[in-house]
């Protein structure tokens, strides 16, 4: 009990953490702006490690969300899709080379049978939708040996599905409320 309270408060912090650190970086948008030559690499390499933690959280969705209204929401969305996909890659090396430690059995063993009968189309789905499970099914799609190909292009396109709707909307909530 005490290690889930403490899990459960060490996440409560993390999310505040990242909640602030999107509104200094909106509150500074005008600087960012000036920035803009550095802003779309920048944003590339936050999503690719955001995504590369394997089974750790990393807060790639809020920094997305709040990019996408300082900088065009399009690339934002194109930029930060193609780092995260790369970024999952370290899921799928971790299953393919047999490395990767699941905690959660009963959920990998349900993502397998999913991965198995369905294959791309979990891959797409999973990463389309902000779930804690992606990792799990990179894991998954390495150990069944998924070819490379297919996974990267299936997470790519989840990635670009998600990473829009986060950079569009953004685009839309942040700049109805700030000007």
């Amino acid at each position: 009990m005490q290690s889930g309270l403490r899990s459960k408060i060490s996440r409560g912090v993390a999310l505040l953490f990242v909640i602030a650190l999107s509104l200094v970086i909106y509150s500074y948008r005008d600087k960012v702006q000036e920035l803009a030559i550095f802003g779309y690499p920048g944003i590339f390499i936050i999503s690719f490690l955001a995504y590369a933690t394997v089974f750790l959280p990393a807060p790639g969705i809020t920094f997305i969300f709040t990019m996408g209204a300082i900088f065009n929401p399009l690339t934002v969305t194109i930029t930060a899709g193609t780092g995260a996909a790369l970024g999952e890659i370290s899921g799928y090396l971790a299953g393919f080379g047999g490395q990767a430690v699941i905690e959660n059995v009963e959920v990998y063993n349900k993502l397998t049978s999913w991965m198995k009968r369905y294959g791309s189309i979990t891959i797409l789905i999973l990463a389309a939708v902000p779930n804690p499970f992606f990792d799990i099914a990179g894991v998954a799609a390495g150990v069944l040996k998924m070819p490379f190909k297919q996974f990267i292009i299936f997470c790519w396109l989840g990635e670009l599905i998600k990473m829009a709707f986060f950079a569009f909307a953004g685009a839309g909530i942040l700049n109805k409320f700030f000007f």
